[in-house]
């Protein structure tokens, strides 16, 4: 954390990484992170949480139902 204020003191970006690359550098550095348990467990909850919506969401697809005839 001491890193961005003196980034930002040598005439460096303060608000972080510009561009779609930085940004999934930074998403991918935030989910691989092992030594920070509060990153590890939300990372952990939303990917629970979204298997959860999907569960409850795609039970009610009949794969085996007759399809339409166009």
């Amino acid at each position: 954390m001491a890193a961005a204020p003196a980034a930002a003191a040598a005439g460096g970006q303060a608000g972080g990484p510009a561009g779609l690359r930085g940004w999934l550098r930074s998403a991918y550095r935030f989910a691989t992170d092992r030594n920070d348990f509060r990153r590890n467990l939300l990372v952990n909850l939303g990917l629970f949480a979204a298997g959860v919506w999907v569960a409850r969401n795609l039970t009610d697809i009949d794969l085996m139902a007759p399809q339409p005839v166009p």
